[in-house]
């Protein structure tokens, strides 16, 4: 009972911890937080991991429900995708779709922060140490899983409003259901397909780790290096597409294992830790208590990719399902 409990724990901490502290969003003083964020991200993670598993579908129903997440937490909660003045920080002014009321550029960004980096990451490496794709919860457990995510997002929306008055239109909030619901069955619809592994051989895992750092490093980089708000859309919808080809090509191969899951969703951990050092955390804190931070969490990281990759080397799921 333990041995399934402690992984799902693992999970509810570890998705806010990457998702804010490990980006560079809050500082390591911050760390009380994560009494409020965990409800959110960590519950949310946790529920989409266990309905996955549950069905026996793959990382690919975890990406898309991981996407769905995304566009709940900044379509209704935050209401980021749709305030034109979120934050005092003016993120909807680089192509502004004014029919929309939404700027394309933080669209993709901020839905790729969390389809990436705030659940499927988490999921991939708590899994990698688990040594187990099998449902962590039973019935009741996802229950109460579900009960914290609900929880987390009303107290994380009740919150937003009292800090920002901003409300987006009906058109909008119906918009962010329907994609929600096509995400789901989306979602629902790849999982059920048959996955047809074909023969041939797969790079190393190293080289699938440094490849996941230098994709998702570029398109870190692609967001912070002042290009035309078009030219960023492009320069993202290329890595898109780059990942999207590679990663599945690779991954319907019979020599693709645990192991090279890791060290992917690994290379993507290691972005963060390095992208934590030039961003500026949103709470305030001094530059010696940020450095310091940065480079806890940083450390931390690197560890467990390291933990991760050895403990997934003798999973006994020796393949996976994509």
């Amino acid at each position: 009972m333990t041995k399934r409990i402690l992984p799902a724990l693992g999970l509810f901490l570890l998705s806010p911890l990457v998702a804010e502290f490990l980006l560079g969003n809050l500082p390591i003083t911050s760390l009380s937080a994560l009494i409020a964020l965990a409800p959110l991200y960590g519950g949310g993670a946790v529920l989409i991991r266990e309905l996955v598993r549950h069905r026996g579908w793959g990382y690919s129903s975890v990406l898309l429900l991981a996407l769905a997440y995304g566009v709940l937490e900044e379509g209704v909660t935050t209401q980021s995708l749709f305030n034109p003045n979120y934050a005092d920080l003016r993120l909807l002014d680089p192509g502004h779709v004014a029919w929309l009321g939404m700027g394309v550029p933080w669209t993709l960004f901020v839905l790729t922060l969390h389809t990436v980096w705030s659940v499927t990451v988490p999921i991939v490496l708590v899994e990698s140490a688990a040594r187990s794709r099998r449902p962590w919860l039973g019935r009741k457990g996802v229950v109460v899983s579900c009960v914290i995510f609900v929880f987390g997002v009303v107290a994380t929306t009740a919150f937003q409003l009292q800090s920002d008055s901003f409300v987006a239109s009906p058109g909008q909030f119906v918009g962010v259901a329907v994609a929600i619901f096509g995400l789901v069955a989306l979602a629902v619809w790849v999982g059920r397909r048959p996955v047809v592994r074909e023969a041939g051989g797969v790079p190393a895992d190293w080289v699938v780790g440094v490849f996941g750092l230098v994709v998702s490093s570029a398109f870190m980089v692609v967001d912070d290096a002042g290009l035309g708000a078009w030219m960023r859309v492009g320069a993202m919808l290329v890595l898109f597409a780059v990942a999207l080809v590679v990663v599945r090509r690779w991954s319907r191969r019979t020599a693709w294992t645990a192991r090279h899951s890791t060290a992917l969703a690994g290379g993507a951990l290691l972005t963060y830790g390095w992208h934590a050092f030039p961003e500026h955390p949103v709470v305030d804190a001094s530059k010696s208590v940020d450095l310091v931070g940065n480079v806890v969490f940083a450390v931390l990281a690197v560890g467990l990719v390291a933990v991760c990759w050895i403990r997934s080397g003798r999973s006994a799921d020796a393949t996976i399902q994509v």
